[in-house]
């Protein structure tokens, strides 16, 4: 018998992610496509695809247009997801993501994608409500709000989701991680620019960055985690703060590398990780992320041997 999920993530503003490759890709100018992928995608989505592969029960809940849903029915039963979304009119938005080869470049055109309603949001919380009946450990809350919603929607579900005794990972930007702060998320992972954005200044160096993750622990956050992009990771709770920096590695596309440090932040934490561990995992999680093409992992022996390849060390923090 399978065992029921305790983990639920969310993906409102799921979409399909459309990858090209066109060597030398230029602007006002006829380019020739050598390859392009189509995958079942957004933040949400992606997460629980990640969680399933290494492993763990997770059911994707949140909201799919009708006219393209059976892209993402046929990706939920090929990689073990439960699948609990809701079916609204119209499409599923479309991402687009033009790689150069030779340039170098990753060039992103993001689509909107249908209106919904907060009776939409309804019907996924009854949706939630009937998967966690038996228990909910993990609340994965992820990514952009459709057109529609007010921003106010992650901080009610986070006061949802501990509510069913779960722990809350919130991973959004803009005025929903803003207004979500007040109820206090167990995790949240901003990058750097949305760090800057929700403290309202630029950070110049790891310290600076450092000190904000602090004082929204000291808010109440239990673990704030700022991607760096290359520059790495910092981790920050009530007890430490660390600097996990990956090594030099190519990048086949950048789609999903934040969902993975996401999966791989919920995997370190269910494994029972200290922190210096979770980043040195989360990090590897990111790295095997950007080495495929499209949302996808590679083997969880390859994502082990990039997570050695991590180089973590203590900040002091005071």
């Amino acid at each position: 018998m399978a065992t029921a999920p305790r983990i639920i993530t969310l993906s409102l503003n799921s979409a399909i992610d459309q990858t090209i490759t066109v060597p030398g890709f230029a602007l006002d100018s006829v380019n020739r496509v050598v390859a392009t992928q189509t995958d079942a995608g957004g933040k949400g989505v992606n997460v629980a695809c990640f969680l399933a592969h290494v492993g763990h029960a997770v059911a994707l809940a949140g909201l799919l247009g009708r006219d393209t849903s059976a892209l993402f029915t046929r990706h939920f039963a090929a990689t073990g997801v439960t699948d609990i979304t809701v079916h609204v009119h119209g499409a599923t938005r479309t991402n687009l993501k033009i790689i150069d080869p030779d340039g170098g470049s990753i060039t992103d055109l993001n689509f909107p994608g249908p209106g919904v309603s907060t009776a939409d949001v309804d019907a996924v919380l009854r949706s939630m409500e009937r998967a966690a009946s038996g228990g909910l450990d993990w609340l994965v809350l992820s990514g952009s709000l459709p057109a529609g919603l007010p921003s106010s929607i992650y901080a009610e579900l986070t006061t949802w989701g501990q509510k069913q005794g779960a722990r809350v990972v919130l991973d959004t930007s803009g005025a929903p991680l803003a207004d979500a702060l007040a109820a206090r998320p167990d995790i949240i992972k901003p990058n750097q620019d949305e760090l800057e954005a929700l403290v309202g200044s630029p950070m110049s160096d790891q310290d600076a960055v450092a000190a904000a993750a602090g004082r929204l622990v000291a808010d109440g956050i239990g673990l704030v985690v700022v991607s760096r992009g290359p520059e790495g990771a910092i981790l920050r709770d009530r007890h430490s703060a660390w600097l996990a920096v990956p090594p030099d590695v190519p990048v086949a596309s950048t789609v999903g590398a934040g969902d993975a440090m996401v999966a791989g932040l919920v995997h370190a934490a269910i494994r029972g990780l200290p922190l210096n561990e979770t980043a040195r995992q989360a990090t590897g999680f990111a790295l095997g992320a950007l080495g495929e093409i499209g949302p996808r992992l590679p083997d969880p022996d390859r994502i082990e041997a990039l997570a050695r390849q991590v180089t973590v060390t203590p900040l002091d923090v005071g």
